[in-house]
């Protein structure tokens, strides 16, 4: 236990002092400002805008950027699923997999890489060819990420700016993402991996004998450069079925613990650019602070609950190791639970176990961080402006307790940002809770389910939280690739992805137009430790008045049956 809790410290210290620097570099590139890299990206950047007509000098207002943002991702749905389905044809094919099908599952996967969500109803290695792996998954993977953090930046701009309707360039944001920040991280993170022994090539699989005289097929690919983007871009898709509890995509414990890192790694260093445009790092801080608060909380309610495990197993005279179940015994309880909760508050979705071996109470934190909408550190930008729409009701509600309008960052919020604000958060759980009703109700959902009683509830749940969270983490146990689940699955990543991106865009352009008025005596301070925890017991309790009653259903009534010695 004591190695476990050093492992947590050098882990939060480890992140901090890698975003800080981070975070800087990433508020030079988005103003503009001069860096060390300019020699080497700046001549790159011009060459795409001359290539593709871009004007980085033209902005745009908040439907101009939400327009071609759209369009952008549209075309990017289009051109996964016709190389999906067309890669039999296509070349980097050695073992000759034939084009993706279903079509719902090719559709599914499509709508999944480009809403950053990478929920996968398919083994990657036995489906997808080399060049749709490079070309169509890790390419999204780089750009669905940019696009996060594009939202995020145009959604500073807006708090920061005064009386413009201008929120920056879609185009302009969406290169410096990529070619500034998440390339030469990515180039680095893969290099780092190949040490520790990732597989990269391009080889045909390898058939081998194995001890006992059979005949064992191994995957090769080019498995490090997408497992690095699929960490910094907080994807997750996995280039194997197993995903990161997989020995050639996560070998060592070191592999493990910098893929844990690289998750939180640029979400982190976003608040922090938020703190440098803000002209005040201690915003940042603040936010960054009800961030690692809760995420210390759930990662001490998983930890306990996994260490602690199943009474029943230990009634039975089995010696404590049975807690590992579904676990690898290459990273212990300490690494799996660090992984899944990270995993789950950012809308990662690697794993390196199977969540649906957790204590009930162990898999309902995963659970409940994606019902909060991911804003514990959260994906890449869309982790910010997820927690940035908490910190305006957060502001709002102070605001109706003290009896005067609220402010933020000097500016007023008002009734048209808080309806936005409420799409931000409604939509996506309307699209969780009714999901899982239909699912429950009809013949083609129950029929996936694995468990009876409240873990197939819990199953259903998950599939759910996932999508719309954008996670793409399973919990295993559902049947999944059906035309049932690919395309209510579908619909909910797109309700989950662009039903906040919109309403964010739509403050950011509010917000831009508005005066900025200097503090006074009544205003309330956002930066200290009292805003902290307001912050943090907002999340909370949103969370808990949306979620609770079905969260009693399965995890909870699960957790208390198992106390008592039921099983299913």
């Amino acid at each position: 236990m004591m190695s476990d809790l050093i492992l947590f410290i050098v882990y939060l210290v480890a992140l901090i002092l890698l975003a800080l620097p981070l975070g800087k570099y990433m508020a030079s590139v988005f103003t503009g400002e001069k860096t060390w890299l300019d020699f080497l990206f700046r001549p790159v950047e011009k060459v795409i805008y001359r290539l593709t007509g871009v004007d980085e000098t033209k902005e745009m207002t908040w439907k101009e950027y939400a327009k071609n943002l759209l369009v952008f991702n549209l075309f990017g749905i289009v051109m996964v699923y016709l190389i999906q389905v067309l890669q039999e044809y296509l070349p980097f094919n050695p073992e000759s997999l034939s084009g993706v099908s279903p079509w719902h599952l090719a559709f599914n996967t499509a709508v999944s890489f480009v809403t950053n969500t990478n929920w996968q109803a398919y083994a990657g290695e036995n489906t997808m060819s080399y060049f749709t792996q490079m070309t169509a998954l890790t390419v999204q993977n780089f750009l669905s990420a940019a696009v996060g953090l594009a939202v995020a930046v145009a959604f500073i701009r807006g708090l920061t700016r005064k009386t413009t309707l201008h929120i920056g360039n879609f185009w302009v944001d969406l290169v410096r993402s990529v070619v500034w920040v998440l390339l030469p991280l990515s180039i680095v993170f893969t290099m780092m991996l190949v040490q520790q022994g990732v597989l990269q090539n391009l080889s045909p699989y390898i058939t081998i004998d194995t001890l006992e005289g059979a005949k064992q097929t191994l995957a090769m690919g080019p498995v490090a450069s997408q497992e690095a983007i699929k960490m910094l871009g907080v994807n997750g898709g996995g280039f194997f079925n197993a995903n990161s509890a997989h020995p050639f995509e996560n070998p060592t414990p070191l592999s493990n613990f910098l893929q844990i890192v690289s998750i939180f790694l640029i979400p982190t260093a976003v608040v922090f650019v938020f703190g440098h445009l803000a002209r005040d790092k201690r915003q940042g801080y603040a936010v960054i602070g009800a961030m690692l608060l809760l995420f210390v909380s759930m990662l001490a309610v998983t930890y306990a609950s996994e260490t602690y495990g199943n009474p029943m197993i230990g009634n039975l005279g089995v010696s404590g190791s049975t807690v590992m179940e579904g676990k690898e015994v290459r990273f212990g309880i300490g690494g799996t639970t660090l992984f899944a909760t990270v995993t789950t508050a950012a809308s990662c979705g690697a794993v390196n176990a199977m969540h649906d071996s957790l204590t009930p109470l162990g898999g309902l934190i995963p659970m409940l961080q994606m019902m909060l909408g991911e804003v514990v550190v959260g994906g890449v930008g869309s982790g910010f402006y997820g927690m940035m729409i908490y910190v305006l009701f957060t502001v709002f509600i102070v605001g109706l307790m003290v009896g005067r309008t609220p402010e933020y960052l000097g500016k007023k919020i008002e009734a048209s940002e808080m309806q936005m604000a409420t799409l931000a958060i409604l939509i996506p759980s309307v699209a969780i809770l009714f999901g899982s009703a239909i699912a429950s109700i009809t013949e083609a959902g129950v029929e996936g389910i694995a468990n009876s009683g409240p873990h197939g509830l819990s199953e259903m749940l998950y599939a759910f939280a996932s999508g719309a969270a954008n996670n793409g983490s399973a919990f295993g146990g559902l049947t999944v690739n059906t035309p049932f689940y690919n395309l209510m699955l579908s619909v909910t990543m797109l309700l989950g992805r662009f039903g906040v991106i919109l309403p964010v865009l739509a403050i950011a352009g509010s917000m831009a137009q508005k005066k900025i008025s200097p503090p006074g005596p009544g205003t309330f301070s956002t930066t200290g430790i009292l805003f902290v925890g307001l912050l943090s017991g907002v999340v909370l309790i949103v969370g808990a008045l949306t979620f609770l009653p079905v969260l009693a259903l399965g995890p909870i009534v699960e957790q208390l049956l198992m106390l008592q010695g039921a099983t299913f």
